[in-house]
């Protein structure tokens, strides 16, 4: 028996050498997914406290405020709308929304902040990171590949940074203090790497250099300042304040968000108003104008579990009539949905010209954070250096947890 369990162990130990040799052939780095933005995903700069500018700033994307009121945007010159459901500006190609302008701006407003700060726990809480404490926190001159970066220090860009990769790879850097990138320094793109899929989750503040070219979503946990002249190519989300200083700030194009933004629909025979509005690089448009007397709202169940085909589905009923609509959308069947959430969302109706109406009782879809196993395949020549976590120091742990006290 003792030389059976002894030739049983032989053939373990040589499966697991032939295994540790396969894998060397391959990096098997589980490529990142995007960061589930929710309805945060809908505006190019949100706030909790204020959003400032002085100088000539050219925004491109909505603007939104909450819990703090339209008074806390400055230097926008606000024109309200008829519907006082959303503001303009001369310098704003979009809408404006803050927490106290008419509903269901207000509702709205607050589900978008609590997915801008789901959008951030996600991107703080993802594991093993492809690279730790990479130049010890200065990556200026480096050609940054796809995956995972963390930093328990503050990130600098003293020099122009490139990241390199595909338009699908995925880009999260996790930075614990502040992130700052130097007067005139650029983020470059390449091999056809897009700024809608790389996010800098920032625990300090995030400060973008004069003249700087900053490119990706930023996820803010204090403040986001924009210096005299500094461009985004991507979403500022602070948690608590925007400033700006005659700044270029424009929503990644190719952006997909789940839900227009918020502005109330007339509805045939009760009311009456014009529709409007501008449509972004997001792809996301919004109607505006003012309403009256009852609405046709649609009343959505709540997301049904991810199937074995990757979808999800829900049934829709419009309030004043008997048509049932179906609703999907893709999943992953590790996917987790929110609790049904008593708040308001958009929805289409279809029997509306196509445009937005708003219900209670919609459930919003929890940020997701699950990855692809697609092999990560890495640019050449890039010149990243730094402690990497890889594939070996995973797989000795299991080892470790396997054989241990054997």
């Amino acid at each position: 028996m003792k030389q059976k369990n002894t030739t049983s162990n032989i053939f373990m130990y040589i499966a697991i050498f032939a295994t540790i040799l396969l894998m060397s052939a391959f990096n098997v780095n589980a490529a990142q997914s995007a960061v589930n933005l929710g309805t945060a995903g809908n505006f190019v700069i949100l706030s909790k406290s204020g959003v400032s500018t002085t100088g000539t700033t050219s925004i491109v994307g909505d603007i939104g405020l909450s819990p703090a009121a339209a008074t806390f945007i400055t230097g926008f010159g606000l024109i309200s709308d008829a519907s006082n459901t959303f503001a303009t500006s001369s310098l704003v190609t979009g809408k404006i929304y803050a927490a106290d302008y008419t509903p269901p701006t207000p509702t709205a407003m607050g589900v978008a902040i609590g997915d801008m700060e789901i959008a951030y726990t996600d991107a703080a809480g993802r594991t093993l990171p492809d690279y730790t404490e990479l130049g010890a926190g200065n990556i200026g001159g480096m050609t940054l590949t796809p995956g995972l970066y963390k930093w328990g220090t503050g990130v600098t860009i003293p020099t122009d940074v490139t990241l390199s990769g595909s338009s699908t790879d995925v880009w999260i850097f996790q930075i614990a203090q502040t992130l700052d990138i130097a007067n005139g320094k650029k983020v470059i793109l390449s091999g056809g790497a897009q700024a809608k899929n790389i996010f800098w989750q920032v625990a300090g503040q995030a400060t973008l250099g004069t003249t700087s070219d900053f490119k990706g979503n930023i996820l803010g946990q204090t403040a986001i300042v924009l210096n005299t002249g500094a461009t985004l190519n991507g979403r500022a989300l602070a948690q608590t304040a925007v400033t700006l200083d005659a700044n270029a700030v424009t929503i990644p194009s190719g952006s997909s968000t789940p839900n227009p933004t918020p502005t109330p629909t007339p509805t045939p025979g009760t009311g009456s108003g014009s529709s409007g509005g501008t449509s972004s690089g997001s792809g996301s448009s919004s109607s505006g104008g003012s309403t009256s007397g009852s609405s046709n709202t649609l009343e959505c169940t709540e997301w049904s579990a991810c199937n074995s085909k990757n979808i999800s589905t829900r049934t829709c009923k419009y309030t004043t009539g008997d048509t049932v609509l179906t609703k999907t959308q893709a999943c992953t069947l590790n996917q987790t949905t929110a609790p049904k959430q008593n708040v308001t969302t958009p929805v289409t109706n279809t029997s509306n010209n196509g445009q937005n109406t708003w219900t209670v009782n919609q459930s919003t879809p929890a940020s997701q954070n699950n990855t692809n196993n697609n092999e990560n395949t890495q640019a050449g020549g890039t010149t990243q250096s730094g402690s990497k976590n890889s594939w070996w120091e995973n797989f000795l742990a299991w080892v470790s947890r396997l054989f241990g006290g054997k």
